[in-house]
């Protein structure tokens, strides 16, 4: 595993952990449409969040919440759409992010975003 892929990794399960501690229920992992893909489906209450991971080293020259464009709103719309539909999920759909930021092999930050489409 390359040390990008170690990093997305660890941000990826931090991602998981912060949202089962927050009352989440992980409903799939890397859920994929075609080439598509959404990284964390999890459901709270009625509202079931299509999350995006972004992970970056601290101090990077974006931050993950840069990362998230016009491109990624269009492939996180099209794959909540296709799995609302063949799952006939009667849940209310929510986007949102995990932006971590890692320093070393540690994760020095997590930040919560909802909504963001």
């Amino acid at each position: 595993m390359t040390e990008k892929q170690q990093c997305g990794a660890l941000g990826e399960q931090a991602a998981v952990d912060y949202l089962r501690r927050h009352g989440f229920m992980l409903v799939e992992r890397n859920y994929r449409v075609g080439y598509s893909e959404v990284d964390i489906i999890a459901q709270r209450d009625d509202e079931l969040h299509f999350v995006e991971v972004k992970t970056r080293r601290v101090g990077s020259l974006t931050s993950p919440e840069d990362a998230i464009n016009e491109r990624k709103v269009r492939t996180l719309r099209r794959v909540a759409s296709a799995y609302m539909a063949s799952r006939r999920v009667p849940l209310e759909p929510r986007f949102s992010m995990v932006a971590v930021e890692v320093a070393g092999n540690e994760v020095a930050e997590i930040r919560f975003i909802e909504d963001i489409i």
